[in-house]
């Protein structure tokens, strides 16, 4: 009985029927191969060591010690005896004197020529080594006169070719050189014809871009924080203003709905006929891309193109206090649907944008908090997207395998958006005209279409979303 029971709920499901009649075929997650992947832990390397140093002081050299004995130096001789008496001069050498003198005198020349002796071998060997030294340069000077004749003899042999070499060349130069020069001359006349056209083209830009370009948009005079500041400011119509949320930073242009639920709409985010491409960088989704809006033929511009206000607009919007978000969707048979929730909060882009969101309402299904419907269990806490970091295909910020590249939400399911592991909703999804889509035309075989999996699943493209913020009041 229990196997049966198992068996059952397994079927129920696998197999239980989506709202179209078919099997259902979830792929808006990547579900766990047990034994096969596991999650990484903290990827975040630890700050490097700032303290300590790689080297001591130098030692100080040890002071000399010792007292040094000064040389004594024999003092000269004065010639002769003196008296007791200085005052009275120097006596005569007597015979003893002179014997005396003289042999010191002998012993001062002897010491000379034993100090001759060495100099004296030294030269007699110097001239010996000279004369060998002249030697082998005579017998070095014959060689290389011999060497030089020979020479002179290949010389004479290469004289004969060089100057045949010599003829060839000049029959190059004159006749061949001056062929591919003029066919070089007349490519050159090409180039310069071309460059000219490119120049007068360039200078016809120049002129047409003199005068200045008129916008089809002008901008309303009414301005302020947000699009509540601006509808409390007496701006009630539905269309393109200006805002400035920060003194010190310039002012930049959005959608405001004033007409949705009391007005005071921002609009963060827009897709409604595929006109703008999606799949971008982590630099542009941070700026913003896109069309703000377009001229309804009334002189203002009323109606709202596809369009991402940029990551870092969003996050200052939110963090200026209470925010809440709006949540309108369109299939293709004209059908409407929403999600609001009354918290939303993007944090700023050191944490990754990262969402929180909270206090659901609407008839679209809570993606957001919930996950997917049509899953269960780990499965569909895969497919929450509250808490998660934003992902782009260039910055990989998901919970599918961190630091592995070929598993990546965002390169699959064709956007930048808040990934868990992957999705239950994918607002900035490829866009499919007609809504069903198979995974034969998906590029990677994923659900990458702009899908809201709670209202039409997996394998439905939504004609229109939009996401719009405004400051959230408890008394509304």
């Amino acid at each position: 009985q229990t196997i049966l029971q198992t068996i059952y709920l397994c079927f129920l499901i696998f197999a239980t029927p989506g709202s179209n009649g078919t099997a259902v075929d979830a792929r808006g997650h990547r579900p766990l191969q047990k034994g096969r992947e596991t999650f990484t832990g903290n990827r975040y390397a630890p700050p490097p060591v700032s303290s300590g140093s790689r080297y001591r002081g130098r030692p100080t050299p040890a002071p000399v010690g010792g007292r040094q004995m000064q040389e004594k130096v024999e003092q000269p001789e004065a010639g002769g005896c003196t008296h007791a008496s200085e005052e009275m001069g120097v006596l005569c050498p007597t015979g003893c004197d002179l014997k005396t003198t003289l042999l010191k005198q002998e012993r001062n020349v002897k010491r000379s020529i034993d100090e001759l002796k060495p100099q004296v071998n030294d030269l007699s060997q110097s001239s010996n080594t000279v004369f060998n030294y002249v030697n082998g340069i005579s017998n070095s000077l014959r060689e290389r006169q011999r060497l030089s004749n020979d020479n002179s003899r290949v010389v004479s042999q290469y004289t004969d070719r060089v100057e045949e070499q010599h003829t060839y060349i000049k029959e190059i130069v004159d006749t061949v050189f001056p062929s591919n020069i003029r066919l070089l001359q007349g490519v050159l006349d090409k180039i310069k014809l071309k460059i000219q056209k490119l120049e007068k083209a360039i200078q016809a830009q120049r002129d047409e871009c003199k005068t200045p370009c008129k916008t089809k948009c002008p901008i309303p005079v009414v301005s302020g924080k947000e699009c509540e500041d601006i509808f409390r400011r007496g701006g009630v119509d539905s269309q393109m203003y200006m805002i400035q949320p920060d003194a010190f930073y310039p002012p930049y242009k959005v959608f405001c709905d004033q007409a949705s639920q009391n007005g005071g709409w921002l609009l963060i985010q827009n897709r409604l006929d595929g006109s703008v491409d999606f799949g971008r960088r982590w630099d542009e989704y941070r700026r913003g891309f896109g069309n703000i809006a377009f001229d309804s033929g009334k002189g203002h511009c009323a109606t709202p193109g596809e369009y991402w206000l940029g990551n870092d607009r969003i996050s200052q919007l939110t963090k200026m206090g209470p925010t809440e978000v709006l949540i309108e969707m369109e299939d293709w048979t004209g059908a409407k649907v929403h999600a609001q929730y009354n918290q939303f909060t993007v944090q700023s882009e050191t944490s990754n944008y990262v969402l929180a969101v909270g206090g659901y309402s609407g008839n679209a299904g809570n993606c957001f908090l919930e996950g997917s419907l049509e899953l269960f269990g780990e499965n569909r806490t895969m497919t929450i997207h509250n808490g998660m970091m934003f992902s782009t295909y260039d910055r990989d910020n998901d919970n599918w395998t961190p630091g592995n590249p070929t598993k990546q939400c965002s390169k699959e399911d064709g956007g930048g958006w808040w990934y868990n592991r992957c999705h239950s909703a994918n607002p900035n999804g490829r866009y499919y005209i007609g809504g069903a889509y198979t995974r034969q035309m998906a590029k990677h075989g994923t659900d990458d279409g702009v899908v809201w999996m709670n209202w039409k699943g997996s394998w439905y493209s939504l004609k229109a979303i939009s996401m719009k913020i405004r400051p959230y009041f408890a008394s509304r």
